[in-house]
């Protein structure tokens, strides 16, 4: 009989570790919602002591989210503990996961502490979250570079203590597959009391291997897997949540293994998680890449069309792509646009069909058709937007290898049209700097990136920006076929987004 694997998903505390990425509460709770469409065992909502924020966004999930277990990070430390239960005592499956590092270079340089310190450590801290909760978790921080008759001892003495899984991570994505799997062996074999409690691993990605090291622990004896989704996380991320879960699906002949996840919810999961979090998905990542079931040589292409199994060893409907096509275009009226985002999984009220209805007009009038992924990007960067205090109206600009590049921007707030120009180093520039003039808010770009949304010379152009306003750092995104008028629609959703969060702030 196959044995089932737990899908512990991390992508709301290690994922927003990634460089660049803030999440704001609302952002938590709708990532939350789908996790739990998603059907993951176990959300790791986030890091209670770490700041306010965070306490607030894991106490809320706990209190909304019912279904997967909600589980809370602390530090092997007395009131990381405290903090911890009271964000997550609400849930109907709490569970605290403590941790302290391991290794010798890590209890030497970080923890300045001795082996038997650290064991007193792991002991007092897995007995207090067992006093608050029934489900503990311990992870022996760069379990990889430790010394494993140590680790044997510390997670013997945390299962002792109370805890009811004990986790290995690779923290800094150093171990190989095949080492991987004796150490799983080894501490099977050497650790008191590991065989009444499930054991997980924590893959990072620094060599590449996190997959192949989570998929090789698991064939060792593991039994969960944390994970996130599109692989975000600390610098090069965390073994990808869709590429588990789909190795496990597809070569179940091979592992006698099975997860419980809705497969069927893995793309949108993917593309909600790349909107929010401004990281994209490169096309030619597995499972949920935009060229993961692309097609390209004519060999191919016939095969695939005498039958799909030739070159697919995974059905894309099953996972949530839409392999069927209608061509929009700028005659298409508004009950052809309201039947292919309803074939797309996209359930707009009037007032959104309406505001999407707009946008498909504007580009159908730049573009000669507008595919599925067009749309999907306009509803995810245009209609299901934030509250938009300022609306952009129009915007001109001048430039040249000869000229100084001036912009002039209308925006509306409240009904009233306020327009400013400005010179920059650049057309987008000089367009940030008008709008700067508008809003009166002090405002720093930390990071603008654009990219294709699809291909073609009349491509819709992505344009998504880290700003820092008024010292809250915040992501905004903006699409259209003209790459500066992207580039301001993205600023705005930015300054928008930081309206909302003071907002918020003010009416808590």
């Amino acid at each position: 009989m196959a044995d089932k694997v737990y899908i512990f998903d991390t992508t709301l505390r290690d994922g927003e570790q990634t460089a660049g990425v803030t999440l704001t509460f609302q952002e938590k709770l709708e990532l939350a919602e789908q996790l739990k469409n998603l059907n993951v065992d176990i959300i790791e909502a986030g890091f209670p002591y770490a700041s306010p924020g965070d306490f607030e966004a894991v106490k809320a999930i706990s209190e909304k989210i019912k279904g997967p277990t909600i589980c809370a990070l602390a530090r092997a430390l007395p009131q990381d503990i405290d903090r911890a239960w009271e964000a997550i005592r609400h849930s109907q499956k709490p569970r605290i996961h403590t941790f302290i590092s391991t290794s010798d270079v890590q209890i030497k340089h970080q923890l300045r502490k001795s082996r038997e310190e650290v064991i007193e450590m792991a002991k007092a801290a897995v007995e207090k979250a067992k006093s608050y909760v029934k489900d503990v978790e311990f992870s022996a921080m760069d379990a990889t570079r430790s010394d494993w008759d140590f680790l044997c001892q510390i997670f013997g003495a945390a299962i002792k203590a109370g805890a009811t899984t004990i986790n290995v991570p690779d923290t800094v994505g150093y171990i190989l597959p095949s080492e991987f799997h004796k150490l799983i062996e080894y501490l099977f074999e050497n650790t008191p009391g590991i065989d009444d409690v499930i054991v997980s691993v924590h893959c990072h990605n620094d060599l590449g291997l996190a997959v192949s090291n989570s998929l090789s622990a698991l064939q060792a004896g593991a039994r969960q897997v944390e994970c996130t989704i599109n692989g975000l996380g600390e610098r090069a991320g965390n073994a990808s949540l869709e590429e588990i879960v789909m190795i496990i699906d597809t070569r179940k002949d091979m592992l006698d293994l099975y997860t419980n996840i809705n497969i069927g919810e893995i793309v949108r999961t993917s593309r909600l998680v790349s909107r929010m979090t401004g990281v994209p998905v490169q096309p030619n990542k597995a499972i949920v890449g935009d060229n993961a079931f692309a097609h390209q040589s004519g060999i191919h292409q016939d095969a695939i069309l005498k039958e799909r199994t030739t070159f697919e060893i995974i059905d894309p409907k099953r996972i949530g792509f839409h392999e069927s096509r209608i061509v929009l275009g700028k005659l298409s009226g508004r009950h052809a646009l309201r039947n292919r985002l309803e074939d797309l999984g996209y359930y707009l009220s009037d007032d959104q069909l309406n505001r999407a209805f707009i946008r498909f007009k504007e580009l159908a009038d730049r573009k000669k058709e507008i595919s599925d992924r067009d749309l999907e990007a306009l509803v995810e960067n245009d209609v299901k937007t934030p509250a938009e205090h300022y609306k952009l109206d129009y915007i001109q600009v001048t430039t040249g290898n000869r000229l100084t590049p001036t912009a002039t921007v209308g925006l509306r707030r409240n009904h009233t049209m306020r327009e400013e120009s400005a010179i920059g180093d650049g057309p987008v520039d000089a367009a940030y700097n008008a709008i700067d003039r508008i809003t009166g808010l002090k405002t720093r770009l930390i990071s603008f990136n654009v990219q294709a949304v699809t291909s073609g010379q009349d491509a819709l152009g992505e344009v998504q920006v880290h700003l820092e306003v008024e010292g809250v750092r915040v992501t905004g995104r903006g699409i259209s076929t003209d790459i500066v008028e992207s580039s301001v629609r993205a600023y705005l959703n930015a300054i928008n987004r930081y309206i909302n969060v003071v907002k918020a702030e003010e009416d808590v």
